[in-house]
């Protein structure tokens, strides 16, 4: 029997920030329960630092350059399914809650196979749900055509700011920011779209649909600019409730655009840093209390012990670590390193996975749950038969728009942090190796170095030059994707010349 499938999507949700991946604050007891339920990846890696190029890796499969969705203009091709519209070719029922405007906003492909049940609270016209199946009467008739009809007024100007680097670069102005990022809901309205989950939910059980569900939501809540409610604040940092100091930087913060994403020319100062860092921790535990009641809902649901639920974050956030704000330009674990959690009370346990996953890979999971049998699907990697060698990859295009504006305002800081440059990491056993532009940069012992402060290229050549094959290697296998694009393709290390390169480096036997 087909399971239902709920795949949540944590925006701009770091792993180190949750107490299920070691973090020493309580903010997220509810999270937390529900990861010892499931399966917990300790090293989910995104395929990508922002939301477009990794969403777009979660709805096909592939990494960024084979599926070549990479900046804000960008659309999924119409010639292959994405992830909505293979599941309603499964049989399910789709319906999508998303907060991400450029997700649900933009015209860029995301909301193909969900038809009229894409419920987006992100923008300056939300759609947001109001009940399951109900009768069309007249007033709703008429509402319904005002509201589609103010959005079809509001749809070119919003997919402005994502095409235009002028329109970008001016909604990046203090004095602009507070209307698009809260009248225009740029960061949706995520409690009350899981208000509306909960609802559809309990709905949909009254109603005894036989037909098996697949549901998407997007949560923002951990993406600047920081809006925690005064009870998280109160339990997390209540200084930043009375301490004028700290109420000055909290707002320069979410006024000034600009700097959510620009490098920091010098390091933080402490407090800066402290504020930045708490105001996070609050809207991850503003997050997680809300989050308790719909998992409270799943589990009292009759389909509870076969429905996969699946909690993952597209990417995380700097918050002055490396001098750098923000998910823009750069490959550190506190932009790839993600939580990624598998919830199916009938088919997994609950138990710790320590192989490292790129998260590209809940698609393969999700077609193979629904009944399309998916190598790469994480159960084999639970089951102890990693598909990719114990190897995932991270490419990182930085988004032009936010180039541009720094060439207008701090052109020095580009050459500085080579921002306009391509990245792409490999995570394979304790190694992390960086290139940029295709030339090795940066080597890191991940369990002795988390934070990668330590860059140990120098010291270990032959890590660092196995490492490079195998990023050479999977950088022909998605180049030749991205001429003829197969989904489900692995990197698959069975040519021999590249095998014998490993065994004369003495790092396969």
């Amino acid at each position: 029997m087909q399971p239902d499938i709920i795949f949540i999507v944590l925006d701009t949700q770091r792993a180190d920030r949750l107490g299920c991946y070691g973090y020493n604050k309580p903010i997220s007891p509810n999270i937390d329960r529900f990861s010892a339920e499931g399966a917990r990846f300790e090293m989910g890696i995104s395929p990508a630092q922002w939301t477009i190029p990794s969403h777009a890796s979660m709805f096909t499969g592939l990494y960024p350059t084979a599926h070549q969705v990479t900046q804000s203009n960008h659309s999924l091709s119409d010639e292959q399914p994405q992830l909505a519209e293979r599941m309603v070719q499964e049989g399910y029922e789709t319906v999508a809650f998303c907060n991400n405007p450029l997700i649900g906003v933009l015209s860029n492909g995301f909301r193909r196979g969900f038809g009229d049940d894409f419920y987006s609270y992100g923008g300056a016209a939300p759609n947001a749900f109001r009940g399951y199946k109900l009768n069309d009467n007249w007033p709703r008739k008429v509402r319904n055509s005002a509201s589609r009809a103010f959005r079809n007024f509001a749809q070119p100007i919003q997919n402005l700011f994502g095409h235009s680097d002028l329109a970008f670069r001016l909604s990046l102005n203090a004095w602009i920011t507070p209307l698009w990022s809260r009248l225009a809901n740029f960061k949706g309205q995520n409690e009350r779209s899981v208000r509306h989950l909960v609802r559809f939910l309990q709905e949909r059980e009254q109603h005894q649909s036989e037909q098996p569900l697949f549901l998407f939501m997007n949560l923002m809540e951990t993406h600047l600019p920081f809006w925690p409610s005064a009870e998280s604040l109160q339990s997390v940092a209540p200084y930043l409730l009375t301490d004028p100091v700290a109420q000055a930087e909290m707002k320069r913060w979410n006024r000034e655009a600009y700097r959510w994403a620009a490098p920091l020319a010098e390091p933080m100062p402490p407090l800066e840093r402290k504020v930045l860092s708490d105001l996070y921790d609050a809207e991850v535990a503003y997050q997680d209390n809300y989050l308790g009641k719909l998992f409270e809902t799943l589990a009292a649901r009759e389909n509870a012990e076969n429905t996969l639920t699946i909690i993952v974050g597209d990417h995380g956030d700097g918050l002055g670590e490396h001098q750098m704000v923000g998910h823009a330009f750069n490959a550190y674990q506190e932009l790839v390193h993600v939580p990624l959690i598998l919830h199916w009370p009938k088919q997994i346990a609950p138990q710790t996975v320590a192989t490292p996953v790129s998260t590209r890979r809940v698609f393969h999971t999700m077609l193979n749950a629904a009944g399309d049998t998916q190598s790469l699907s994480l159960t084999n990697t639970i089951d102890g038969k990693d598909p990719e060698h114990e190897t995932v990859f991270a490419e990182i295009y930085p988004p032009l728009n936010f180039v541009s504006a720094l060439e207008h305002r701090q052109p020095e800081l580009l050459e500085r942090f080579r921002c306009t440059a391509t990245r792409r990491a490999i995570v394979q056993k304790d190694w992390k190796l960086v290139t940029v532009d295709d030339s090795a940069d940066e080597l890191f012992a991940l369990a002795q170095d988390p934070k990668e402060l330590d860059n140990r290229i120098e010291q270990h050549p032959t890590e660092t030059q196995a490492l490079n094959i195998q990023l050479d290697q999977f950088t022909q296998m998605v180049e030749t994707q991205k001429e003829d694009v197969t989904a489900g393709d692995t990197f698959d290390l069975q040519d021999e010349r590249i095998l014998q390169q490993l065994r004369g480096l003495g790092y396969i036997e």
